[in-house]
């Protein structure tokens, strides 16, 4: 019942005015990956870039949904992801070992833009899937690139992931 109230909450408030919210709940949606295509897209449109050049960059913020009062000039803040395997530092600004007894603990909000190839920072990124429930495989919905000091492969032999849903 608490989901149900919270997508049609929403719902809601996006179709009342259309307009973006503040922060997008990505589990929200059946299909995240079209939200997230429609970033790349948008952006691509407005600069002219070709869309096959696009990807998209994620920076973990240091705040929570309600810290947020208007949405970003481009792209979109999104919350409601876990994460499994390890957790998000905020101190660092980078991902963690897992603390004792916290499974999944849920990260701060994202900002999700869109760049050009070229652009993207790769060095010092895990490239973390992200999928909408523990199940993995099929509910796979794209790979998010975060900050890591670590090596990468220390992360995907942990198996750490991103999730919709805890």
């Amino acid at each position: 019942a608490v989901v149900s109230t919270q997508s049609t909450g929403e719902l809601e408030g996006w179709t009342t005015d259309f307009a973006l919210p503040n922060v997008v709940w990505l589990a929200g949606f059946f299909n995240p990956q079209s939200f997230l295509t429609a970033i790349e897209q948008s952006t691509a449109r407005k600069n002219e870039w070709p869309l096959d050049r696009m990807v998209l960059s994620v920076d973990v913020t240091k705040k929570w949904k309600e810290d947020f009062n208007s949405p970003p000039r481009e792209g979109s803040y999104v919350h409601g992801l876990f994460m499994e395997g390890a957790r998000w530092d905020s101190q660092s600004g980078m991902i963690a070992d897992s603390r004792l007894k916290e499974l999944t603990p849920a990260c701060p909000v994202m900002f999700v833009k869109a760049c050009t190839v070229d652009r993207q920072e790769t060095k010092n990124m895990y490239e973390c899937p992200v999928y909408k429930t523990k199940e993995r495989g099929p509910t796979f919905v794209w790979t998010f690139n975060l900050k890591t000091k670590e090596k990468p492969e220390k992360w995907a032999i942990a198996g750490v992931a991103l999730l919709l849903s805890a």
